[in-house]
């Protein structure tokens, strides 16, 4: 998938498929060379977590894409590289501890889309 916006619709449609919750997208575009957005969400157990990585991979490889997958035996924090969108899967817990988006957010507020 060679457009950074269609994967980004693609990982925000699929995590609020599986109910994920307090999704938040940060766009990294000229801040940073890793990717073009961040998308950060939780959820309610390390089961959902972990079955929200597996099928997020699937959609993004279904549609051409390429989907490296790091955490998912513990799936406490589960990290999908997908090359211009990198997707951050927390339980609650560990995404408090680490509150990525305040580190990310540039002290720009990170989008949150409506739900």
């Amino acid at each position: 998938m060679a457009e950074a916006t269609e994967l980004h619709a693609l990982v925000m449609q699929s995590l609020d498929d599986d109910q994920a919750q307090e999704v938040v997208s940060i766009p990294l575009a000229g801040k940073s060379n890793i990717a073009d957005f961040m998308v950060i969400a939780s959820g309610r157990s390390t089961r959902q977590v972990a079955s929200m990585a597996q099928k997020l991979a699937e959609k993004i490889k279904q549609s051409g894409g390429i989907a490296r997958i790091e955490g998912l035996t513990n799936a406490d924090w589960v990290l999908i590289d997908a090359g211009d969108v990198i997707v951050h899967l927390f339980r609650p817990e560990v995404r408090t501890f680490y509150n990525l988006e305040r580190m990310w957010a540039f002290g720009d507020a990170p989008e949150t889309p409506n739900a």
